[in-house]
């Protein structure tokens, strides 16, 4: 078992990203609790970010720099990819988010689908896991884990458009 993390690791900015802004911190499934404030800060990116070509570089600004934050955390806690580490899920959960139809129930089966991507890790995403190390290893499982949740999401939405009287 992990060691968990010091709280006084979030006066560093680097660790406060890593952390997903404390929510690894939780003792209790840090990466659910890491998705779940990314889903309740999508609202303000949104906002921040009205538009899908400036919301899609945010993305790519936070999967870089994830990969060094991330990378510097691990070394500091002593574990690669330390569970407290949330910035991964909650970097693939906007990308997730972004491309799900709009609505509460599409979006909590987008956060349920990447968790269970997230946590199964079919092939790939395994491979992948055990393959690539440090802070880009931790950045891109979870981009797997995203796309994985976004083709599922593509074949409920088109399984649902098929329902007699869905489209009214």
């Amino acid at each position: 078992m992990e060691p968990r993390p010091s709280p006084r690791l979030l006066c560093h900015p680097v660790h406060l990203i890593s952390l997903g802004f404390g929510s690894g911190l939780s003792p209790f499934a840090p990466g659910t609790m890491g998705t779940l404030a990314a889903w309740l800060l999508y609202p303000l990116l949104c906002a921040l970010l009205p538009d899908t070509t400036s919301f899609l570089v945010l993305l790519i600004v936070c999967f870089v720099a994830g990969i060094f934050a991330t990378h510097h955390t691990g070394k500091v806690l002593g574990v690669p990819d330390h569970g407290a580490i949330v910035w991964d899920e909650m970097v693939a959960m906007w990308l997730v988010l972004l491309f799900t139809p709009s609505g509460i129930i599409w979006q909590a089966i987008a956060v349920a689908l990447f968790r269970l991507f997230d946590i199964l890790k079919p092939p790939p995403i395994r491979q992948a896991d055990s393959h690539f190390k440090n802070g880009f290893g931790v950045m891109f499982d979870d981009l797997l884990a995203a796309a994985y949740a976004l083709l599922a999401l593509a074949a409920l939405k088109y399984l649902y458009a098929l329902l007699p009287g869905a489209g009214a």
